[in-house]
């Protein structure tokens, strides 16, 4: 959690609103392992990070609500009746999003203020829309008494991306934002919602997130594309999900899919596997293989279900040519975005450097390095 966020909220709403707000802290979120299998009701492997979104709130005797982006410095003030998505609304649509959905479910969200920052840096696939979506529909259930356990409050947050953002996301993002662990990531069904919490020694490496700074633009109709081709493929296999399905399977459907759909399928079957080696290897406290899966999981994100760039490929090549990297990958929905990787803790900031020139010097412009520590989820900051 960031106290530089939160004071940064907390004097803004006393200033602008005044009064004493109630406070949220709402975690970005990365992803170990399990890329594009959440809406294939597989596993993945998530956990909050260090990272977020933090929210002031506080009831409003007005007949009309107000949201300050701090960040971007704008104002929406707007009312609680007939509410729908905005058009080229950005953050304004998530907040929307929220409230309409929990009115669907006949529970009442009073006129309210708030104040909101993050430090979430944008299009790195940490999920900073999850984050200021379960900041929102956390504060409402304490501030208006709904009554909301944490699992009906991340539904409520993948409705209001699907319904107001045209992200058609899985749970993931939501589920690890909320339900996130110190120093631990956690192993989830994305069909049962049940998770497994695993604490995680890196030992002698930690995370480096690399942030390519580009976000080409077919990511979201791509990312919708993909999904279609997981459910059309089901459809053909007879099975509820991909999550179902075996290579074998696949192999029978050979003929009737182009090979670029089997290659699709066939990389969120290998994934899912991947996803459960993953976590026996961390049980056997086998650092070595968590890094050959991420490497494993790259290649098939980028050769089989193509949602991979030059500039991210790059930089998991350039990893694999240090051999204190142990492992690396693309991490989110692709396109862009950051690699996750696990790098000797000693050959941290020399890597950091290295990576750094030889990124500005292929394409012309600068790469971002963060530090990420595992974190708790949402919660009330006293």
């Amino acid at each position: 959690m960031s106290k530089t966020l939160i004071k940064a909220v907390h004097k803004t709403f006393k200033k602008q609103i005044g009064g004493q707000p109630f406070l949220v802290f709402s975690p970005g979120r990365i992803n170990l392992i399990g890329e594009h299998t959440d809406y294939n009701d597989g596993f993945v492997f998530p956990a909050a990070i260090n990272k977020g979104i933090a929210l002031a709130i506080g009831k409003s005797e007005s007949d009309k609500s107000k949201v300050y982006a701090l960040d971007k410095n704008e104002l929406y003030e707007f009312g609680l009746d007939s509410i729908t998505p905005l058009k080229d609304g950005g953050w304004r649509n998530y907040i929307l999003g929220v409230i309409s959905e929990i009115q669907k479910l006949g529970l009442d969200v009073g006129n309210f203020n708030g104040v909101f920052s993050g430090n979430i840096p944008a299009g790195s696939g940490m999920s900073s829309s999850a984050a200021l979506e379960n900041s929102f529909v956390f504060a409402f259930n304490e501030l208006f008494e709904l009554g909301l356990s944490k699992s009906e409050m991340i539904l409520i947050s993948k409705k209001a991306e699907h319904n107001y953002a045209g992200v058609k996301c899985g749970i993931m993002d939501q589920y690890a934002s909320m339900f996130g662990i110190k120093k631990s990531a956690l192993l989830l069904d994305c069909r049962t919602l049940e998770s497994q919490l695993f604490k995680i020694d890196f030992k002698d490496y930690k995370l480096m997130l690399i942030n390519t700074n580009v976000k080409h633009d077919l990511s979201e109709s791509a990312y919708n594309d993909r999904r279609s081709v997981c459910e059309d493929v089901s459809k053909k296999l007879n099975v509820k999900a991909l999550r179902d399905a075996s290579k074998n399977s696949l192999d029978g459907l050979r003929d009737e899919i182009t090979e670029e759909d089997y290659q699709k399928a066939l990389y969120v079957i290998e994934e899912n596997e991947r996803v459960q080696l993953f976590s026996e290897a961390i049980l056997k406290d086998d650092i070595n293989s968590l890094g050959k899966l991420l490497y494993q999981s790259h290649e098939g994100l980028s050769t089989k279900y193509k949602v991979s760039c030059a500039e991210l490929d790059f930089l998991v090549d350039s990893a694999k040519e240090n051999s204190t990297v142990l492992g690396a990958r693309m991490m989110g929905g692709g396109f862009g975005g950051c690699t996750i990787n696990l790098v000797l803790k000693s050959d941290f900031k020399r890597f950091k450097n290295d990576i750094s020139a030889k990124f500005e010097k292929e394409f012309g412009k600068a790469c971002s390095v963060y530090k990420v520590k595992l974190s708790n989820g949402t919660h009330i900051v006293k």
